[in-house]
């Protein structure tokens, strides 16, 4: 089984890079069929241009959160996507999108969640002085870093950390976690459960 892929990005895009070597090595069962982007200098533009693969940046002024989404809709249905995967986006989704792809959006968090929600993730645990952290892949639902989890990959935190050392090793952990994560969601056949995944396969 293979899964068609549309990636939503705003930034870097290196989490993208990473999923798509591991789609062109055989290890995802998927391809990335569509990139959309809200920001035209978004590193994720350039990479799906260095990986041929069919890309658009579109502009999000003068358009309401709801006519944005619909537009991003349009061209992954247009594309024939079946999961969407968020790398770095920095909008929130409107309910009607998540609605139209219930429990088929994955997000990529730098944090254990539930903890640390939101912006700053990196800063957010060093405040609160804890000894791991990591990175969290989980279905997108109408709240923010809230959806169920599919996979946690944790980090050490060390005395010596700053912000920028410890978002440099979490962000090494999620170029690891996201292919993996998105192959689990491919080929476990996962069910939401209450607040759970639950992979028919019993993949964990």
């Amino acid at each position: 089984m293979t899964a068609s892929i549309g990636i939503i990005s705003s930034g870097r895009g290196e989490n993208l890079r990473y999923i798509l070597q591991a789609e062109r090595a055989g290890q995802l069962p998927a391809r990335v069929k569509i990139v959309l982007a809200d920001q035209p200098d978004a590193g994720a533009l350039r990479i799906a241009e260095e990986f041929c693969v069919p890309h658009m940046f579109i502009e999000p002024a003068g358009s309401s959160r709801e006519e944005y989404d619909q537009k991003l809709i349009e061209h992954l249905e247009g594309a024939g996507v079946e999961l969407v995967v968020l790398t770095g986006y920095m909008r929130i989704l409107s309910p009607g999108f998540v609605r139209h792809y219930k429990n088929r959006i994955l997000n990529i968090h730098p944090a254990l969640l539930p903890s640390f929600r939101g912006l700053d993730a990196f800063g957010q645990a060093l405040e609160h002085g804890v000894t791991w952290t990591g990175t969290t892949i989980h279905i997108v639902d109408e709240d923010v870093d809230h959806g169920p989890i599919v996979y946690q990959q944790p980090v050490p935190v060390k005395r010596s950390d700053t912000r920028e050392s410890l978002k440099a090793r979490i962000q090494r952990a999620e170029y690891r976690a996201y292919p993996r994560a998105i192959k689990m969601f491919i080929e476990g056949r996962p069910k939401v459960v209450g607040r759970k995944v639950v992979f028919e396969n019993g993949a964990k």
